[in-house]
């Protein structure tokens, strides 16, 4: 009679499966499960067809990934940044994911400030400002750059962006900070430079949330997707894939990605007052 032996973790983690069988044991879309990609949650194998294979880790760390959201109410960026903390998710290599909240607590602290009194000062509740510094939530880029003005310092900071010009920035390499549900920054160049490029990688629906305005000048190039871009409350402009735009920051602008799909924008800033 033959013998069953039962198989190791390990040889479990080793058994793949294909994003149909995955996003079916999870319970969500193939399409949510490229956006977690995206946010590093899952990092899939893929085949000389490129097809997406997943492991029994993969597996794991997506139901995980659910639960804090069903249950805790988690967006992506925070279930994520938690995963980490618990080193049950690793970085990727060479990838330095901004960790907005703890910086922001640091600062905060550092001045001998309260919640309340930074709240009141920036018009952001207390309790949505404890959950941001706590990277529970995450922060728009309204958010964010309302609290930079507070600090005296620019979003720029929040990349951490130490160090000379590499000259050559690969993929893997770039500083990431997510800004509000929906919504990455990956910085393309730093050191000493005049120019402050991004890649904002938008999820449908999401946005700035509301008006900003500082210093200098913007260049937009819509790489794919539509972005709705109001200027002064007033004038809207709906910009598809190839087209470009450029207006003066000081201008109160607000913006949305209004399509159903991801919308990808090479945008500069200059000076980097942003």
């Amino acid at each position: 009679m033959p013998t069953f032996r039962r198989r190791s973790k390990r040889q479990r983690d080793q058994v793949v499966l294909k994003i149909g069988d995955v996003a079916r044991l999870v319970g969500i879309s193939a399409s949510a499960l490229r956006t977690w990609e995206k946010l590093g949650l899952t990092r899939p194998q893929r085949t000389g067809s490129r097809y997406r294979l997943y492991t029994q880790r993969d597996l794991r760390l997506l139901k995980r990934a659910k639960f804090l959201r069903r249950v805790r109410g988690l967006n992506p960026p925070a279930i994520v940044h938690l995963l980490k903390s618990q080193g049950l998710l690793r970085a990727e290599r060479g990838q330095e994911t901004g960790a907005v909240g703890p910086r922001l607590r640091r600062l905060r602290l550092n001045r001998g400030l309260s919640l309340a009194s930074v709240a009141r000062a920036t018009g952001i509740s207390v309790g949505f400002l404890s959950a941001i510094e706590r990277s529970q939530m995450s922060a728009s880029v309204a958010t964010l750059r309302r609290l930079a003005r507070f600090y005296g310092m620019n979003i720029l900071a929040f990349f951490n962006p130490s160090g000379a010009n590499p000259y050559r920035v690969r993929p893997a390499e770039r500083k990431v900070l997510e800004a509000g549900p929906g919504v990455r920054m990956e910085l393309l160049a730093w050191g000493n430079t005049v120019m402050e490029p991004h890649l904002f990688c938008i999820a449908p629906g999401a946005g700035s949330e509301e008006a900003y305005s500082h210093e200098g000048e913007e260049f937009l190039y819509i790489l794919r997707g539509v972005l709705e871009i109001a200027l002064d409350g007033e004038q809207v402009y709906r910009l598809k894939a190839g087209d470009s735009f450029y207006f003066e920051s000081s201008t109160p602008h607000r913006w949305l990605n209004s399509g159903k799909k991801e919308t990808w924008v090479l945008w500069v800033n200059t000076p980097p007052t942003f």
